[in-house]
This record gives structure tokens, sequence and C-alpha cells, in this order.
């Protein structure tokens, strides 16, 4: 049997404020759980936008893996956890990945010993962005465990991928050349 194609864009299933999880049962769009995977999404958003601003290939390669992990997390979240099918989760050897590369990056640049602001040249600000986003995706999903199952593993990949994020930001900074900004706390 052949596979109906999909021809629009709209299914007219979401007019009435509900959406499917992978499983095929019907949620409400304000529920935490669509609300946690829809910051997901625009996480990758937003590093697709850094992408247009970055001229490192590692760099849009390290970004282009996380977008790809990222719509394995979406899937994960959107996809109860008794549900029988296997599909691709987030596991340790993710968050292991994010891990080597904080850990490679945090070399380049070094410690810090002083706040900086959120700035930069070119991508930095929007890998910051990325950051902030990441964060709020971490406290939906950390809020959404307290209610119902979710994997553990997602939400080590967000604290980490927030971590990466940042020193990313900083690398992206450092290799353009662009001195970052320190917090000047004696401005009143």
């Amino acid at each position: 049997m052949a596979k109906k194609r999909i021809t629009r864009v709209y299914t007219k299933t979401g007019d009435k404020g509900e959406t499917s999880l992978v499983d095929g049962s019907r949620v409400s769009k304000s529920s935490k759980r669509v609300d946690t995977f829809g910051d997901v999404d625009e996480l990758n958003s937003v590093l697709g936008i850094a992408l247009q601003y970055i001229d490192d290939p590692e760099i849009s390669d390290v970004l282009n893996s996380i977008q790809n992990d990222l719509f394995i997390l979406g899937g994960d979240l959107a996809t109860p956890d008794d549900f029988e099918i296997e599909i691709p989760r987030i596991d340790g050897g993710m968050i292991e990945k994010l891990e080597k590369l904080i850990d490679s990056y945090h070399e380049e640049v070094g410690d810090l010993r002083e706040f900086i602001l959120p700035a930069g040249k070119g991508a930095s600000p929007y890998v910051h962005l990325a950051r902030t986003v990441c964060r709020r995706a971490e406290r939906k999903i950390v809020d959404l465990s307290n209610e119902e199952t979710v994997n553990d593993s997602a939400i080590i990949f967000l604290n980490r991928l927030s971590d990466l994020l940042f020193v990313m930001a900083r690398v992206v900074n450092k290799r353009a050349g662009f001195d970052e900004t320190y917090v000047d706390f004696s401005k009143k």
C-alpha cells in the first residue's frame, strides 16, 4: 500500500487548540509538554540564525550537529515514556559529546574571573541568545518532570548544551578578534 502524500501544510486537526503527540494521543497546545518542545524548536531556530553569521567551518559543523540533536530532543519530548515503538532519544553519548566540546572550547578561551556581557561580533550574540532560550527550555523540562515522566538524559543534555553555548559564544568572539565586555559594577 502506497503512503498517502500530504499535499497541504495545514491539517485542521489543531483548530480546537489540541495537537498530537508521537503516540497519537491528543493534548492541549498549552500543555507543559508542548510548551517545552516548543522552546526546543525556538532554540533550534535561533541556532539557525546564528549559523548565518558563522564563517568558521568547525563551529558550523558543531551547530549543525546540535540542531540535529535538538530535533531528536523534540521527538523525545513529544513521545510519552511508555510508547511501545522505539524512537531516537537523547542518551549519555550525546551528553558526553557536549562535555568534550565544552572542555575543548574552555581550554581555548580560559577561565573567567569576571562576569561578561552577552555581546560580541557576528554570531556570538545569537549564540548567547540561544543559550538563554536553552536555559528556559531546561527550566520548563524540569517543571514538566515534576508532573510527568521525562527522559532524565534530556534534562542533562539541555544543561550541558547551555554551558556549551556559553563557551562557544566566547570562542566565536575570540576567533573574530572581539574582546569580551566585562560587567562594570561601579556604574549607577
